[in-house]
């Protein structure tokens, strides 16, 4: 894979992924604007799917799991320009203000389709990609028209850019059951539920009686079975819908657990299918 990535400052990038398809699940320490050129994502969270195409533009919330892949899409490589909205910058922007945000612990991705104000404000960066430099005083510029447009465009905005809360204790059972299928370090998971790696396995373990890592495994192999069943899910969406890396790892822990590989499954499940 050839990813290709142009900062003009540490806060604006044009990202540019070559090969057959990126896959990671992540959950980003500051908010993301987005505006597509081309290609194509697909944004998994655990209660919604997105799929973004050319002209879109959207905002990713900072501290929400999602699974992202991105693909190239008519002969066009997988381009963006990305824009970090960051704690400091949203605080710098808001001080003077007298917003009083409620706070949301699940935020949605928000989507702005082509809107022309926020399609004009972030296309005038592409001429800067080829100088390699913006000017801080022009990048400050920059993202707080992005900001302000945002706040111009979307009434429920103010909601998440100006909530500079970090993640407090939550109810770790709960948590867990909703984002298992997302592959992110334990050091994560605790810091997104409140916790520090040490008071999150013990906290874990109290109430799951078994390790994290086995635990996700089971429960991530349980939803595979279910998708190859219900769902007729292919075995390479599967495997990366799930949480796993890679295809082979994902067959040999699915034989492990089930005593049948995928595809001993899926043969199965297409002989019954065909006699009904």
């Amino acid at each position: 894979m050839e990813y290709k990535a142009k900062y003009i400052t540490e806060d604006i990038k044009l990202s540019c992924y070559e090969d057959k398809f990126f896959k990671s699940d992540i959950s980003f320490e500051c908010h993301m604007l987005i505006w597509f050129i081309s290609g194509e994502t697909k944004i998994v969270q655990a209660d919604a799917t997105y799929l973004f195409k050319k002209g879109d533009i959207f905002l990713i919330p900072r501290n929400q799991l999602a699974t992202i892949i991105n693909y190239p899409l008519d002969g066009q490589p997988h381009k963006t320009v990305v824009m970090h909205l960051t704690t400091k910058r949203l605080k710098d922007f808001y001080h003077l203000l007298n917003i009083k945000p409620t706070i949301q612990r699940s935020q949605k991705i928000h989507r702005f389709n082509n809107h022309p104000l926020l399609e004009s404000c972030l296309a005038s960066l592409i001429p800067y990609f080829e100088m390699r430099e913006l000017p801080e005083n022009i990048a400050f510029l920059k993202i707080t028209e992005a900001i302000s447009i945002l706040r111009a465009i979307d009434s429920e905005i103010d909601h998440v850019l100006a909530n500079f809360e970090e993640p407090g204790k939550i109810d770790l059972a709960a948590y867990m059951e909703k984002n298992f299928m997302f592959n992110l370090p334990l050091e994560k998971f605790g810091y997104l539920t409140g916790r520090s790696l040490t008071t999150f396995k013990r906290d874990f373990s109290k109430i799951f009686k078994i390790t994290p890592q086995r635990w996700l495994t089971q429960k991530r192999l349980e939803l595979a079975h279910y998708l190859f069943v219900e769902k007729r899910t292919k075995p390479i969406e599967v495997c990366y819908e799930v949480g796993f890396e890679n295809l082979s790892h994902f067959s040999y822990a699915f034989k492990k657990q089930f005593g049948y590989a995928p595809s001993e499954l899926l043969t199965k499940r297409d002989a019954e299918a065909g006699t009904l």
